[in-house]
């Protein structure tokens, strides 16, 4: 009898902007590891990289798997079977897969996903990875899924989630999902705060569906595996289901958002946070987007918020001195612009007094003097009352020292939402009797 041994499995890029899904080639994958009767040692992992990539699909997601078997070559064997049958190669894809055959992943995995999370991680690098490493690994194209392939696997969870994902039947892709809005919403009361980010009632506006013609029918975000099987038992559609898988997941942890950008070497498409002063009024455009610059150890950064995100109205009232802590992407600079931080969340951390300087008030009537001509000074004009010199008034601020993020529907997959706002899932362990699996 063959001893059995621990086999990671992490692929990535299988997917295009015009449809498979690399959670759907996961469920896959599941499904024959099943027949096979291999053990399953944890949730599949759904784990979200950098959103700033410029050519990344709609969620630039990678899964990993965590297994025991006794046959790991017949495994690694049929998965590359179904990596060539399943990924959009002639689409754009660019498929990676990694095999890692030992019981313990060592530190530096967990870094390589770090990387892949806060910034554009090279070919090259991953090469070298893949080399020292002595890692097993199969790709079509130009093997860019290798980068979310190894950071999958050894993603370190500070903080998890987890979604729950159903699929649609064969003849149902292409077509409108038709989901009922009221049963969402329903959902979303029920199961709050333990799901999130399922249905936008200020739009009316499901969350939970994609739109393209992937055959993702919807997915429910939650904390553990009961909240998101429950909710997704209380979603009423028109189209059944064909099956379900539960991923442990890095969604809404906020992750992405963890690092320090470096002031002095700000990489494009690099994702982290800043902490600096407001050295001017912020600027509206016609189109409602709010530009703002802080400095940051004598360096200035230019800062934009989108309309969509209805944080304008916060930065507005945003005022020279104001110490601000902002979170986003770098967008890379072009012949028209330079490098700006497209900003995800908003924290005020402290607020300048706003003082201006104003005509007097009669100490008399209480009411604004006016201007007698330059250098006369001031006058009552009801009671002839006096004053010589214009004072300082406090203006009120209309926001408060706290954080601020967009509105629901215009949250990234990492974005953690208010509710998860000092919220850590440090350690759910894998309960392989609940019904994480369904076909």
């Amino acid at each position: 009898m063959k001893e059995s041994s621990i086999l990671h499995i992490g692929f990535d890029d299988t997917d295009s902007r015009k449809g498979m899904c690399t959670t759907f080639l996961a469920y896959k994958i599941v499904e024959y590891l099943k027949k096979e009767q291999v053990q399953f040692l944890d949730y599949p992992y759904l784990i979200r990289f950098n959103p700033n990539v410029p050519w990344k699909t709609r969620g630039n997601g990678a899964v990993a798997l965590k297994i025991k078997t006794g046959n790991p070559g017949l495994i690694k064997k049929n998965i590359v079977k179904f990596i060539q049958k399943y990924s959009a190669v002639g689409d754009g894809a660019n498929p990676g897969l990694v095999f890692y055959e030992k019981k313990e992943i060592p530190a530096n995995f967990s870094e390589f996903g770090k990387m892949a999370l806060h910034r554009l991680v090279s070919r090259k690098e991953t090469k070298k990875f893949v080399q020292d490493n002595e890692l097993e690994t199969y790709h079509l194209g130009n093997g860019q899924g290798l980068i979310g392939a190894i950071g999958a696997i050894g993603y370190d969870f500070r903080d998890h989630t987890f979604e729950l994902i159903s699929y649609r039947n064969k003849t149902n892709l292409g077509k409108k999902r038709e989901i009922s809005k009221i049963s969402v919403a329903k959902m979303q009361h029920h199961t709050f705060p333990k799901t999130f980010n399922s249905f936008d009632e200020s739009k009316n506006r499901i969350l939970i569906a994609p739109h393209g013609p992937d055959p993702v029918l919807f997915g429910v975000r939650g904390e553990d595996p009961d909240s998101v099987i429950k909710g997704a038992s209380m979603v009423q559609s028109k189209e059944k289901f064909c099956g379900y898988m539960v991923f442990r997941s890095n969604q809404g942890t906020g992750d992405h958002l963890q690092n320090q950008l470096d002031v002095r070497h700000l990489r494009p498409f690099s994702s982290g946070y800043l902490v600096g002063n407001i050295i001017q009024k912020p600027q509206t455009t016609l189109g409602g987007h709010v530009f703002f610059s802080i400095s940051v150890n004598n360096s200035i950064i230019k800062c934009a918020i989108y309309k969509p995100t209805k944080l304008g109205s916060i930065a507005e009232n945003l005022i020279e001195g104001d110490l601000v802590k902002v979170g986003g992407g770098i967008r890379k600079s072009s012949k028209k612009h330079g490098q700006v931080l497209n900003v995800e969340f908003l924290e005020i951390l402290d607020l300048k007094k706003h003082v201006i300087i104003v005509n007097p008030s009669c100490t008399k009537c209480n009411k604004r003097m006016k201007s007698k001509g330059v250098k006369q000074g001031y006058q009552c004009i009801k009671c002839g009352n006096t004053a010589r010199e214009k004072v300082e008034q406090e203006v009120l601020r209309n926001i408060s020292k706290q954080f601020y993020l967009p509105v629901i529907s215009a949250h990234r997959h990492l974005t953690r939402p208010m509710q998860r706002i000092n919220k850590i899932n440090a350690k759910i362990e894998f309960d392989n009797s609940k019904r994480w699996f369904s076909n």
